[in-house]
C-alpha cells in the first residue's frame, strides 16, 4: 500500500466533518420525527454508497454466518438509536467527546469477549480517558444536580454509546475471521434499511419538506463518510493517520456554536482532552495487529459499523 499521509489525514478529517454534519441534522429531526424514521432514511440513502464501494471489490452476499450479521446489524442499530437520542438532547461537542469512549469499552469487553489480557498502557490510558468522563460530569453537575433543559439520564445514554459501539467493533472483528469487510457492510446496509422499515407504518410521521430533505442529506452523508474514511485508510497506516478521527470534535464545536449557540464549557473541553489523549495514547501503542481494531473503535459514526 502507498503511504500518502497528507492525503489519508484530509480524507478522515473530511469524513469526520461530514459525519458533524449529518449528526446535526439528526439533531434538527429528531425533535420533529421518531428516531427509527431518521434511521431508516439514513440507512436507505447511504446504501448507494455502500455499493459503490462493495463494486471496487468481490461483491457478495453469501455468507456461512448470517447469525452473526444478524446480530451485528441490531446492535448497530441500537447503536444508531442511541446516537439520534443523544444529539437530539445534548449539545453537539458533548455527545461527540462521550463517543470517544469507544476504544476504552473495547479495552474492557476485550477481557471477557475475546480472552485478552490488556498491557500496562491500556490500563493507564483507560483510566485517563473515564477520569475525563468524570470532568465532562462534574462539569454538568452530573453528581448532584444536572441542568434543569438537559436530562441526566442522556449523557448516560450518550456514554453507554460508546459501550455499544465497542461491541459492534468486536463483532465486526470476529465476523472479518471469514467474512470480507464488503459483505459485513453489505448486510448491514441490507439488514438494518430492512429492520427499520417494518415499524413505520406504526410510527410514520409525515416529515415537512425541509426534513425531507434533511433525510436525505443524513443518509447522503453518512454515506459519503464512508466512502471517504475507506478511501483515508486506503492511503495511509492507520496508526499514522488516526489520531485524525478526533477532528470530529472540532467540527461539532464548531457546528453547535454557530449553528445551535452551543458553547463548549472548560469542564467539557477539559475532559475531552483526557479522553482523546487517552485514545491517541492506545493507538500510538498498540502493536500493530491490534492498530486497525483501535482505529475501528474510536471512529463511531463514521466508520462501517455505525453506517
Amino acid at each position: 500500500m502507498k503511504h500518502d499521509l497528507k492525503r489519508g489525514a484530509l480524507l478522515l478529517a473530511s469524513a469526520t466533518l461530514f459525519t458533524a454534519m449529518l449528526n446535526a441534522l439528526q439533531k434538527l429531526t429528531g425533535s420533529q420525527l421518531p428516531a427509527l424514521e431518521i434511521i431508516f432514511f439514513r440507512n436507505l440513502f447511504s446504501l448507494p454508497f455502500v455499493m459503490m464501494i462493495a463494486a471496487r471489490t468481490k461483491m457478495t452476499l453469501k455468507t456461512n454466518h448470517f447469525g452473526g450479521h444478524l446480530t451485528r446489524s441490531v446492535v448497530g442499530l441500537v447503536s444508531m438509536i442511541m446516537v439520534v437520542v443523544t444529539v437530539t438532547r445534548l449539545p453537539l461537542a458533548e455527545q461527540q467527546v462521550l463517543s470517544y469512549t469507544q476504544p476504552l469499552f473495547l479495552v474492557l469487553l476485550s477481557i471477557p469477549l475475546l480472552h485478552e489480557k490488556p498491557s500496562l498502557h491500556r490500563w493507564v490510558a483507560v483510566s485517563i480517558g473515564f477520569s475525563g468522563v468524570i470532568v465532562v460530569a462534574l462539569g454538568k453537575g452530573l453528581l448532584h444536580s444536572g441542568p434543569a433543559s438537559i436530562p441526566s439520564w442522556a449523557y448516560f445514554v450518550a456514554l453507554a454509546q460508546g459501550a455499544v459501539g465497542a461491541l459492534t467493533t468486536m463483532q465486526i472483528r470476529q465476523l472479518s475471521a471469514t467474512e470480507s469487510s464488503t459483505t459485513i457492510a453489505l448486510w448491514q446496509a441490507i439488514l438494518m434499511t430492512v429492520a427499520t422499515a417494518l415499524p413505520l407504518p406504526f410510527l410514520w410521521t409525515t416529515p415537512h419538506m425541509t426534513d425531507a430533505l434533511c433525510l436525505v442529506a443524513v443518509g447522503a452523508f453518512a454515506g459519503i463518510a464512508q466512502v471517504l474514511q475507506t478511501e483515508a485508510f486506503a492511503s495511509a497506516q492507520v496508526s499514522a493517520i488516526g489520531p485524525f478521527a478526533y477532528s470530529g470534535l472540532l467540527w461539532a464545536s464548531i457546528i453547535g456554536w454557530f449553528g445551535f449557540g452551543e458553547i463548549p464549557g472548560i469542564a467539557m473541553l477539559t475532559g475531552g482532552l483526557l479522553i482523546i489523549g487517552s485514545g491517541v495514547w492506545m493507538l500510538r501503542h498498540d502493536q500493530p495487529a491490534k492498530r486497525p481494531l483501535a482505529a475501528s473503535g474510536m471512529m463511531a459514526p463514521t466508520n462501517v459499523k455505525g453506517l
